[in-house]
Formats: C-alpha cells, sequence, structure tokens
C-alpha cells in the first residue's frame, strides 16, 4: 500500500488555486474534467514532491470541484493537510501579506494552522527542529478555528 492523494472538494476553484498554488506555493501537477459528470479534477504536490508526483502520481492533493452548486459543511471535520516547510517564519509573513489569517501563529518556532478558502486546516511544521521563539510570532493569539 502507498499513499497515493488526498481529495477535497471546494465551492470555488479559482479561489482555491489561488489559495493553495499563488500562497501556499502548490504546483499544479495535471487536471482532468468530465462533462457528463459535471466535475473538474485539479492535482497538486508542493515543489518537493513535484518530480515524484508527476512520475508516481503520488503524493498529491485532489481538488474536486463540482459544477452544479453545494454547501459543504465541516471542512473542520476532515482534519488536516500538512505540510514540512524551510522557513515557517518566513512563509507565515509572505502568507499574510497576500491576506491569509495565520490562525495559529508559529510561537513556537515549529508548528502553525492557516484555513483555505473551503475551511480545510493546513498545517505547516517547520523542517528540521524548531526555530527559535521570536516576534512578532510569539506575541500573537490565535485567530478562529484550525
Amino acid at each position: 500500500m502507498r499513499y497515493l492523494h488526498t481529495m477535497v472538494r471546494v465551492k470555488d476553484l479559482d479561489a482555491s488555486l489561488d489559495f493553495y498554488c499563488n500562497k501556499l506555493g502548490l504546483v499544479e501537477i495535471r487536471r482532468a474534467s468530465n462533462e457528463k459528470g459535471r466535475y473538474t479534477l485539479v492535482f497538486l504536490a508542493s515543489p518537493a514532491d513535484r518530480a515524484r508526483a508527476e512520475a508516481e502520481k503520488a503524493p498529491l492533493v485532489e481538488l474536486t470541484y463540482n459544477w452544479d452548486p453545494e454547501d459543504y459543511q465541516g471542512g473542520r471535520n476532515f482534519g488536516h493537510l500538512a505540510y514540512e516547510v524551510d522557513d515557517i517564519y518566513a512563509l507565515c509573513d509572505q502568507l499574510m501579506g497576500k491576506g491569509v489569517t495565520i490562525n495559529r501563529p508559529p510561537r513556537d518556532g515549529h508548528m502553525a494552522f492557516v484555513r483555505s478558502p473551503d475551511g480545510i486546516s493546513i498545517e505547516l511544521l517547520q523542517k528540521g527542529g524548531a526555530k527559535e521563539p521570536a516576534e512578532p510570532w510569539m506575541s500573537m493569539e490565535n485567530t478562529g478555528s484550525w
């Protein structure tokens, strides 16, 4: 057995791609649309996993966009996606600069949480050991839930 992908239903494909690709930094690997089934699938990978994802079709995040409107509740019930990052402070600063709320700031230099436009929690974990706690992160309060 091997991990292939995680599927996340999204209400607005453009807003979701803006978040996952332009803000979080994932890259689109492939896309498929099914007119009869009325849906579009977009497969994303982290830049570090791109070659492996293209060759093996894993590990991926599958965004499923159903063309007919549906109200998806319970993004929190899903749990979260987790990504290891090279510099948690720099990434959180970039995300904030792009209008993303840091729901759980990296006060400990190790872990932060943000949420996608569809309410999916994204855990960011510092690669290697935790960074030294630093401002403004140490003083930031949690915002919302994750």
